[in-house]
């Protein structure tokens, strides 16, 4: 089910009428039914794999809270580790390195061939997995009780506002407001509303129109013009900035109606003076996961230079990989890793300061330093494959004779336009929080214009949320 369709426009008043009519101590079991409801009508048999990883760690976590001794709790980490990592391997890096070693296979003459798997990557796998694996692993090293209400647990990794495309939640965080007795809000429902309006039109109007851009560019980028790549490398940016941005207000917004706060997971990340910064504002929840379970246990920064440098890159890559089975994620990732280790190194080197005014000049050209930066990183992101990628570099240094053949549409310009201002004034705050401190007139106007956009500028097609794929 997708947050921008008719069928979920149905589906979360009845859950919310339900949810607040309903005897507080079994409302966990109609968010769990909403929950597994909202995820099979996707694809129903999938919802096994989502139960059995709910069941095997809530196995784990009781047993190795009972174990005494680390060797004993470690049997019972590694399971699962190895049922959701073996699960996410099957069903999304299988094919890749399938494909990979029957190429090195050929080059070497060798006559076989590995076989694929033909199935459907699973809608939130890389979401949940990695949900219930931070959940095992603080229950291993004594941070986190183990839950032994299986359906809370089961709630924990199966919420449906962020099931599919995060935030990832933490258990320590999540479950203790799933237990909470909430009580209808006005104030909760008023800057859920907002928030679901601001998401919609995110994604609606802004990520959906601009793809159409995108899409044509990336298709054949040969046929178009130095200037038409560049322009659409650029949208891109704000295509997949709009479409996840957009899906997580949605999430936090729906959360947020049932009386739960789900953490933020993005903090205008365009306005960031470097690519560390950038990090820090970008897929927010991600970004702690891999710094609490993968750089932290790596020695993070109280290490010798050198680990340091192999542990950045370590992160970095792995981010990649999270992010799809392709040589293209993965050299995302590398390059990533080496640009924050350049800017840091450098800023150590030379004891740069930044100004503290957002907004000054040396400010405001280290913020279109690092949009351009990360723009032009997005295009290995986007593309089919390596080749591509190169292809496109090359296109926008040697297409400059060929005319402009894009027509891009006025709207298109004065919606972005509008998102970007709207943008700005959210620096370190939150759409909801904003409108608060705005007069009741401006408010107004402003959810007028948002609605008749979405009414009037989002396509009959539902587009897919970009983030499904990973």
């Amino acid at each position: 089910m997708l947050f921008n369709t008719i069928q979920f426009l149905i589906f979360l008043p009845v859950v919310i009428i339900f949810y607040y009519l309903l005897n507080p101590k079994y409302r966990w079991v109609l968010l769990l039914s909403a929950s597994y409801y909202f995820y099979m009508c996707w694809k129903v048999e999938y919802v096994v794999l989502i139960l059995a990883s709910t069941l095997i760690d809530y196995f784990a976590g009781i047993q190795m809270e009972k174990q005494k001794t680390k060797i004993k709790k470690r049997f019972f980490l590694i399971l699962s580790l190895l049922t959701n990592l073996g699960l996410l391997f099957s069903f999304k890096y299988f094919n890749f390195f399938t494909n990979n070693g029957n190429f090195i296979f050929e080059n070497l003459n060798i006559a076989y061939q590995l076989p694929e798997l033909k199935v459907l990557l699973p809608v939130g796998i890389s979401f949940y997995t990695f949900q219930t694996l931070s959940y095992s692993v603080d229950v291993y090293h004594g941070r986190q009780k183990a839950e032994k209400h299986l359906g809370y647990f089961a709630l924990y990794v199966s919420f449906f506002p962020q099931l599919v495309a995060g935030p990832i939640e933490r258990f320590s965080r999540l479950t203790p407001q799933l237990k909470t007795v909430h009580k209808f809000s006005k104030e909760n429902l008023i800057n859920g509303l907002r928030l679901i309006l601001f998401g919609l039109f995110a994604k609606m109007v802004i990520a959906d129109n601009v793809s159409i851009y995108v899409d044509a560019i990336y298709k054949d980028p040969s046929i178009y013009s130095s200037k038409d790549i560049l322009f659409g490398v650029f949208m891109y940016s704000f295509q997949i900035y709009c479409d996840f941005f957009g899906y997580s207000t949605i999430a936090i917004g729906t959360a947020k109606i049932l009386g739960i706060n789900l953490m933020d997971n993005f903090k205008t990340p365009y306005l960031a003076k470097n690519i560390a910064e950038f990090w820090q504002r970008w897929h927010i929840s991600l970004s702690s996961w891999f710094r609490d379970y993968v750089y932290l246990p790596l020695g993070g920064n109280r290490v010798k230079w050198q680990r340091w440098l192999i542990n950045i890159l370590i992160v970095f890559t792995v981010s990649g990989i999270w992010h799809g089975a392709n040589w293209t994620f993965v050299f995302w990732g590398c390059l990533f890793g080496v640009i924050y280790i350049i800017e840091k190194t450098f800023n150590k080197l030379f004891r740069i300061n930044q100004p503290n005014n957002t907004f000054s000049i040396i400010n405001v050209i280290l913020t279109i330093k690092t949009f351009v930066l990360v723009s032009l990183i997005w295009i290995f992101f986007r593309s089919e494959n390596i080749e591509q990628s190169f292809q496109i570099f090359k296109l926008i240094a040697t297409n400059t004779e060929i005319e402009t053949a894009l027509n891009v549409k006025l709207s298109v310009f004065l919606f972005l336009g509008l998102f970007i201002l709207i943008d700005i004034f959210l620096y370190n705050t939150r759409f909801d929080y904003w409108c608060n401190k705005q007069h009741f007139i401006v408010r107004w106007i402003l959810y007028f214009v948002l609605i008749f956009s979405i009414i009037a500028f989002s396509g009959v097609e539902d587009f897919q949320f970009i983030y499904f794929q990973f």
